[in-house]
């Protein structure tokens, strides 16, 4: 499976480049939450795409102004109390103090980005929110800081179709999760063929 994700990745971007113009993109948001992009932001953005008003009412806009997901991936369900959960490419951090209610000081929940930026407005939140079981983590979808079978619940939110090698990503997924552990992901899904010089456009990639 990783040599047919590498494949992927070398015929359509180079994944550092990639990675780059990603962090760029979302250090951005992170820092101007309110400016325009090509993809909608904030609590009105979470509340169109299925959160409800229960989750976002009480928490302050610091927590939810740059969030930048395309779905809810609690669709299928919340956390349960002192489980363990990792949240993929967690940006801003919504998903994660969402999560952290949810498990609460018995549980863990542990957020993994990329952007500097993301985690720092991540970790603001979990400390004017008092979380101390919530902390966040510089890493990648492919290459998880986490250890083997260390999680009851992974989610992600928007991230998996901006990684090049998804075979990669999903192993990971399955290396970290308990046995009869959980992984709820919210994102974009084609399901027609892409030309290839779609592929290459990286600005298509970033958002």
């Amino acid at each position: 499976m990783t040599g047919e994700g590498d494949q992927i990745s070398n015929r359509t971007v180079d994944p550092l480049r990639l990675q780059r113009e990603i962090q760029e993109k979302y250090r951005q948001v992170a820092t101007d939450p309110t400016a325009e992009y090509h993809f909608f932001t904030g609590r009105k953005a979470a509340a169109h795409i299925g959160y409800s008003r229960v989750d976002l009412s009480d928490l302050p806009d610091e927590v939810v102004e740059a969030f930048a997901g395309v779905a809810n991936p609690f669709h299928w369900g919340a956390p349960s109390v002192g489980e363990k959960v990792v949240d993929i490419g967690a940006g801003a951090g919504l998903d994660s103090v969402i999560a952290a209610r949810a498990v609460g000081p018995d549980g863990e929940v542990i957020g993994v980005d990329m952007t500097t930026d993301m985690l720092d407005r991540g970790r603001r939140s979990a400390t004017q929110l008092g979380l101390s079981h919530l902390e966040f983590r510089e890493g990648r979808a492919e290459d998880l800081p986490l250890s083997d079978q260390s999680v009851d619940l992974v989610i992600s939110n928007g991230v998996f179709n901006l990684v090049p090698d998804k075979a990669r990503a999903y192993q990971e997924v399955y290396r970290v999760l308990k046995p009869g552990g959980r992984f709820q992901v919210a994102d974009i899904v084609v399901d027609k063929p892409i030309p290839e010089g779609t592929q290459r456009n990286i600005d298509l990639w970033t958002g």
